[in-house]
């Protein structure tokens, strides 16, 4: 088969080993279907190349479906920009038919931000929701509403253990965090006092700091590495010179030989701290393909970065939406992406690519 034009409903329904009769309900919506039938039907079409928007054009129906996609605001962190750039691109293959998707920011510092965000996206009255929770508590009671509202919604990038979304997007931060630990103790020359550094984050509200935090030091102990001691720091909204001159007295006084950074945008001020006070003998290792990162890592001040993809994950999380809502396709409990370890030696081909 060439192409959709090219493609008949009975060749479908030969496919998916049922009738052109239930190839025709689903593409129509009317009558009763199995769960059985109706997967086999989908699989089929995706396996055609039959694209979304062209089997939203034979549907006939006139329902609209919104979705509100909230998550931190791009304009104050790289990595939340690129995850902005996935729910664009969504946008674009999702938005030729009946699915309005609209985007909701709310401030990455103020716990208070995502709850004014959060009634905003209820006020909006989705059909699905895609979030991203990076504050824990508040994240619990938006869930419980949209729960009692019978709104279905996926998590990305942090997973809430007591949440119940229909799928979670994102990696394993525990084990990113042992492979963080894996990657300083290699490279350290001298063993002795490691860093683990949560930049411009509450600390005690982030499930994903803190599972990254338990996941490097357990590295640490299970290896009975006990050449190494490892010291947490949280460096809270404090302006960019009292940030600096707070982590070179750190560095200085407790003697530190590597650091390990929990989040992206953190990486790469950690960096222009190591780059500016020369001392580039520092192993460093950060999160995510930022440009800022990756100047740095050009440059031999970042040892390793441990890549998130963002970008992808906010455009999965609204096309498994979109395919539940508006196909019945269930998706996975969870889609955990590879921890892609990106290396000075390896970071061009990376780039070029285009995968991430």
């Amino acid at each position: 088969m060439e192409g959709f034009k090219n493609i008949r409903i009975k060749d479908i329904a030969e496919m998916a080993g049922v009738s052109v009769a239930t190839v025709d309900r689903v593409l129509h919506r009317r009558g009763k279907i199995s769960e059985k039938a109706l997967s086999k039907v989908m699989d089929a079409l995706e396996q055609t190349g039959f694209k979304p928007n062209l089997i939203a054009s034979t549907l006939g129906s006139n329902k609209t479906f919104r979705i509100a996609a909230l998550l931190p605001d791009p304009a104050l962190d790289d990595y939340w920009r690129l995850s902005a750039e996935g729910i664009i691109k969504a946008k674009e293959d999702w938005g030729q038919y009946n699915v309005h998707i609209e985007s909701f920011y709310f401030n990455l510092y103020e716990k208070t931000s995502f709850k004014e965000v959060a009634d905003r996206v209820l006020d909006f009255q989705p059909d699905g929701v895609l979030v991203a929770p990076i504050f824990h508590r508040e994240s619990l009671v938006f869930f419980d509403i949209l729960h009692f509202k019978g709104i279905p919604y996926i998590l990305f990038n942090t997973n809430i253990p007591e949440a119940k979304p229909i799928s979670f997007i994102g990696q394993d931060l525990y084990q990113s965090g042992r492979v963080g630990a894996e990657m300083l103790s290699g490279k350290v020359v001298n063993p002795g006092n490691i860093a683990v550094m949560h930049i411009y984050e509450e600390i005690q509200n982030a499930v994903h700091l803190k599972e990254k935090e338990r996941g490097f030091r357990d590295f640490f102990a299970d290896n009975k590495l006990s050449n190494f001691t490892v010291s947490s720091y949280d460096f809270g909204n404090c302006d960019e010179s009292e940030f600096d001159r707070n982590l070179l007295d750190v560095i200085t006084r407790d003697d530190i030989t590597g650091i390990f950074v929990t989040t992206s945008k953190g990486s790469h001020l950690t960096a222009s701290v190591l780059d500016q006070s020369g001392k580039k003998n520092i192993v460093l290792v950060g999160y995510d393909l930022l440009q800022d990162n990756i100047h740095y890592m050009y440059n031999g001040v970042i040892n390793f970065l441990i890549n998130q993809n963002p970008q992808k994950q906010a455009f999965l999380g609204i096309s498994y939406l979109v395919n539940f809502l508006v196909f019945k396709k269930q998706p996975p409990a969870s889609d955990l992406f590879p921890l892609e370890i990106i290396t000075k030696e390896n970071i061009k081909s990376y780039l070029y690519s285009g995968v991430h």
